[in-house]
């Protein structure tokens, strides 16, 4: 690739929002009254993208955190952290890497405070995640699709 060509590549971030939020305590008011609180909190992480139009992808985390005290679901938090991305003078695999990574490792401090902040007003401890490797997990996912696909060629 010439150096002019790398020099045309723009990635900005053009606006970050919460997109959807929720928080659900199914057992209050009884879940205050713990007399030991050892939580255990399980996390899921997605994302999506989709392109809006010219340059411009939108970019969505979603993060389920879940938080159990002795079998019972104390709460539960859902966020969906996006941006609005321009993206331009990338490949295709470029672009997906970039959205698909970059976008997520940018998003998620948002995301963890949002979750933060939404476990305190409903009157819990905060829940402080921590720190996530969006880059290695964008690569084990492109090695499970190429594993997935070639499992697939062989069957047939």
């Amino acid at each position: 690739m010439s150096e002019k060509q790398e020099n045309n590549k723009q990635f900005a971030i053009q606006k970050l929002y919460v997109k959807d939020a929720s928080f659900e305590s199914p057992a209050s008011p009884g879940s205050f009254s713990f007399s030991k609180w050892d939580p255990k909190i399980d996390l899921n992480l997605s994302n999506t993208q989709k392109h809006v139009d010219g340059d411009i992808y939108e970019a969505v985390l979603c993060v389920t955190v879940t938080v159990n005290h002795n079998e019972t679901t104390v709460f539960l938090v859902e966020v969906h952290q996006a941006a609005l991305v321009t993206l331009s003078g990338f490949d295709e695999d470029e672009k997906k890497y970039l959205l698909g990574s970059q976008c997520m490792t940018i998003l998620f401090p948002y995301a963890r405070e949002v979750i933060s902040d939404l476990s305190t007003r409903g009157g819990f401890p905060p829940v402080i995640l921590s720190p996530v490797n969006f880059d290695a997990l964008y690569h084990q996912h492109i090695q499970q699709k190429q594993a997935d696909k070639e499992e697939a060629e062989v069957a047939h």
